[in-house]
C-alpha cells in the first residue's frame, strides 16, 4: 500500500519516521512518500518536498512564508489527489495541514482515508478547529486532555498514549557531579529563528555557569548538519572553549548530567530519556505580544513548556522572554546540578502521564486498517 507523510518541522518528522517503521513491519511493500527532510530521506521515504526552513514562531515571523506555503499546500494536494495514495498521514504543522485536508475534501472531493497524528489545537480548546480536524480527519492525539476536550464536544478521536514515549527509555539515575564539574547539553531548537536567538544565550550561560563550575563539560545538539557552521560561529564568537557539537539530541543527551532545552517536543524528549532538564524560549520583540497572547488562552494558562502543560505543574523550571537571562539559566542549572535526583519522582509521573507504552504501535494499527480499508481497531 501507498502512504503519504506531510510534516513541516524536526519533531513531526521525527515521528512521521517512527510510525513508518512501524507500518514498515505491518506492510514490508509500503511505499512511503511525502513532505519531511533529512530524517525522512535517511529512512528511504520518498521526498515530495523538503520542509526546511518553513516553520517559523508567531504571526509576523510567519507572514513572509504564507504565500509560498499556500502554493506549496495547493500543488500537494493536487499531487495526492492525483496519486491517491491509499492513507494520507498529517503530522502535526497545524497551519499547513489543516489547509491540506479542506483542500482534499472540499475542493478536491478526495474521499481515500486522512489520518492526523496531533491534530492542532491540544492545549487550546478550539471547537472550531476540533469539529474542521473531526470532519475532515481521523485524530489520533497524544495526550489525554485533547481527547477528553474532543469527546465533550461528541467528535470521535483515538488516544493511546504519545507514541515517542515507548521509544525513549529513561536511563538510571545518576548521582550529583562533583561541584566543580559534570556534563550540560544545550538544546537550542531546530528553527533558524531558535538558533539565533538561543545559542548566544546559552553560550553566555555555560560560560557564567563556569565560574561556579569550572570543570564543567559541555555539548550542544545540532537538529541538522547543515547549520554546523553557523553553530560553530557563534561558539567562536562567543569564544567558549571545550563545547562539543552533536548530531541529535541522543548524542547530545548520551554524557549528560542535565540540559538546557528550548521548549518544544525536545523538553519532553530530554525527560523521557531520564535526563533533568531546564526549559526556555525567546522571541522577536515584535511578537511577544503574540506569545503573551497565546499564553494565556493556553490550557491552564500558567505553562507553555510539554511536560508542565500534560501535569499542569511545573516539573521543569521554564524561563520565557526576558526572564531566560545567561545569569538565571546558569544558577538554575547549578542548583539542579546539585541535586539532578529531585526530578526522578516528577519524570515517573509523567511517563504515567502519557498512556501506553505501546501507543506507537497502536497507532500503526489504527493507519493500517484505514489504508487496508478495515474497521479501525479501537
Amino acid at each position: 500500500m501507498r502512504y503519504f507523510f506531510s510534516t513541516g518541522e524536526a519533531s513531526g518528522e521525527f515521528a512521521a519516521v517512527l510510525l513508518a517503521r512501524a507500518l514498515r513491519a505491518r506492510d514490508p511493500r509500503a511505499e512511503l512518500e511525502g513532505i519531511g527532510a533529512s530524517r525522512m530521506r535517511e529512512e528511504g521515504i520518498e521526498l515530495w518536498r523538503d520542509h526546511t526552513g518553513w516553520a517559523s514562531m508567531g504571526i509576523v515571523a510567519a507572514i513572509p512564508r504564507i504565500p509560498k506555503l499556500l502554493v506549496q499546500m495547493w500543488l500537494t494536494a493536487l499531487h495526492i489527489a492525483r496519486t491517491k495514495p491509499d492513507l494520507v498521514i498529517l503530522v502535526d504543522f497545524g497551519a499547513f495541514n489543516v489547509r491540506l485536508a479542506k483542500a482534499l475534501r472540499e475542493s478536491l472531493d478526495y474521499e481515500r482515508p486522512i489520518l492526523y497524528l496531533f491534530p492542532p489545537s491540544a492545549w487550546l480548546d478550539s471547537e472550531r478547529t476540533a469539529r474542521a480536524v473531526s470532519r475532515w480527519t481521523t485524530p489520533v492525539t497524544a495526550f489525554a486532555h485533547q481527547e477528553s476536550f474532543y469527546r465533550s464536544l461528541g467528535l470521535p478521536i483515538e488516544y493511546f498514549g504519545h507514541p515517542l514515549l515507548g521509544e525513549f527509555r529513561e536511563r538510571v539515575a545518576r548521582p550529583a557531579p562533583p561541584r566543580d564539574g559534570g556534563c550540560v547539553a544545550l538544546l537550542p531548537g531546530s528553527r533558524g529563528t531558535e538558533l539565533a536567538r538561543h545559542i548566544p544565550i546559552l553560550l553566555r550561560a555555560l560560560a557564567t555557569l563556569r565560574e561556579h563550575r569550572p570543570r564543567v563539560r559541555a555539548t550542544i545538539a545540532v537538529a541538522d548538519p547543515r547549520l554546523d557552521r553557523l553553530v560553530a560561529a557563534a561558539v567562536r564568537g562567543e569564544n567558549v572553549r571545550g563545547l562539543r557539537i552533536e548530531h541529535g539530541l541522543r548524542d547530545a543527551l548520551a554524557d549528560a548530567d542535565a540540559a538546557w532545552v528550548a521548549s518544544g517536543t525536545a523538553v519532553l524528549e530530554t525527560l523521557l530519556l531520564g535526563v533533568p532538564a531546564i526549559a526556555l524560549y525567546v522571541v522577536s520583540p515584535f511578537v511577544v505580544w503574540y506569545g503573551r497572547r497565546m499564553q494565556r488562552r493556553i490550557y491552564g494558562g500558567r505553562f507553555i513548556t510539554l511536560p508542565n502543560l500534560v501535569m499542569q505543574e511545573e516539573i521543569v523550571e521554564e524561563y520565557l522572554q526576558e526572564k531566560a537571562t545567561p545569569e538565571t539559566l546558569a544558577a538554575a542549572m547549578d542548583r539542579l546540578l546539585e541535586d539532578p535526583q529531585r526530578m526522578q519522582e516528577r519524570l515517573a509521573r509523567l511517563r504515567t502521564a502519557l498512556g501506553s507504552e505501546n501507543a506507537l504501535e497502536q497507532c500503526a494499527d489504527v493507519a493500517f486498517a484505514l489504508a487496508s480499508g478495515a474497521e479501525a481497531p479501537t
